[in-house]
């Protein structure tokens, strides 16, 4: 664990901020360094503050913190986001995922899980309140019935390998290096992979890789 946490808590109401300042900051060693009261000024408060982790509200004016969270991760994408949010939907849950955030929190569970979520998302993996694990796994499983009742699809090592790095939040460049292929060649191991389990989503691929302990969220 790192000596020192920087965090950025961005949700436009001001009570929630100083909730989430008063949880965070009884932590050893953890500091806010900055809130935003809309999505456009969370974006800029992360390129200029380089906090270690951005809490993310879903539902703020100006600038959604489903867009905030796309244009963070694709300015910096080694600074995780936790979303925390009132909305428990499968939707919510996978537009997030596939914007690039890497945790999800119900504010109903703020008291219980926020700490634990960020110290999760700090190394490395992701996190989920109990409640929208359910939610999101009932919705893969939902979807994917017809998919189940056909026959299995079998990645081979390498496919598994890129799925791996893929769920982890890698890019294609990085996996690229990682595995010492071209970029092209990672490119085109993706679009094998999603064409042979049939998915269109980088969030389905996350949550299949869950299941099949190809990678642990």
């Amino acid at each position: 664990m790192m000596a020192s946490i920087r965090i950025l808590v961005a949700d436009d109401h001001g009570v929630v901020r100083r909730g989430v300042r008063a949880l965070l900051e009884s932590q050893t060693g953890w500091t806010i360094c900055g809130e935003a009261a809309t999505g456009a000024e969370a974006i800029l408060k992360a390129k200029r503050l380089k906090p270690d982790l951005v809490v993310m509200d879903i539902s703020m004016p100006e600038l959604n913190g489903l867009e905030a969270t796309r244009q963070i991760h694709e300015a910096m994408p080694t600074i995780p986001v936790l979303i925390l949010s009132m909305h428990d939907s499968d939707q919510h849950v996978r537009e997030m995922l596939e914007a690039g955030a890497r945790g999800y929190v119900l504010k109903a569970d703020l008291d219980l899980n926020l700490s634990v979520a960020i110290r999760t998302l700090l190394a490395g993996k992701k996190f989920f309140s109990p409640k929208v694990s359910e939610i999101v796994v009932e919705g893969f499983l939902t979807r994917g019935a017809q998919r189940r009742q056909q026959a299995p699809r079998t990645l081979t090592p390498r496919q598994r390998e890129v799925v791996r790095l893929l769920a982890e939040g890698k890019m294609n460049k990085e996996i690229a290096a990682i595995l010492g292929i071209s970029r092209k060649t990672a490119e085109t191991h993706r679009a094998q992979i999603m064409r042979k389990l049939e998915f269109h989503s980088l969030s389905e691929l996350v949550l299949y890789a869950a299941r099949e302990n190809i990678v642990e969220i």
